[in-house]
């Protein structure tokens, strides 16, 4: 077997950085309706020199108020941020946007969970996408949005994609997650 291409020692991701308007609106979200584990805060994180233009690329005189790091399941650690920034963008990209994104939420049960989503009150895009054929055969999913308008998808394919039988490696499965 030969060496694996690409970053050494690589293991997968940690976590996702997502800045939001609203720290403890985002925390009720993720904790309250989605069942995420809440660990522990940051900040605030500022500077008075270009060390946030030269490490994160942000206005030097931006200031993260506070981050707060979160776990989702399994593999999905969320790491909220709240800024301050005097160019500081308040619109929550699109998808086609650059730099546009969804988070993505693997569920066994499909129904029960976007009937819970429903008796929440969250804000569900249209109904859902049954995948029948094509490598992403078994998989049904739909778009939801959190109260500032992150978007979100929950997906479900407990019986695997119709891709597995042509491949003998995997995208990365939340139901095996060993793999």
């Amino acid at each position: 077997m030969g060496m694996r291409k690409g970053l050494p020692g690589l293991r997968g991701g940690d976590h996702i950085g997502i800045t939001v308007p609203d720290l403890e609106e985002a925390t009720r979200f993720f904790v309250d309706v989605l069942g995420a584990e809440q660990f522990y805060d940051l900040g605030p994180l500022a500077s008075d020199d270009d060390w946030m233009t030269t490490h994160i690329g942000v206005d030097r005189t931006a200031r993260v108020e506070k981050l707060r790091f979160l776990r989702l399941g399994f593999g999905l650690n969320l790491e909220l941020f709240e800024y301050t920034a005097p160019d500081q963008r308040r619109q929550v990209p699109l998808n086609s946007d650059i730099g546009g994104h969804h988070l993505a939420l693997y569920v066994d049960d499909f129904s029960a969970a976007l009937d819970y989503l429903r008796a929440a009150g969250v804000e569900i895009m249209g109904e859902p996408t049954q995948r029948t054929s094509g490598p992403s055969g078994g998989q049904t999913w739909i778009y939801f949005r959190a109260p500032w308008g992150l978007q979100m998808e929950l997906v479900s394919y407990p019986d695997g994609k119709a891709y597995e039988h042509d491949f003998t490696s995997r995208l990365w499965d939340p139901r095996h997650p060993e793999r």
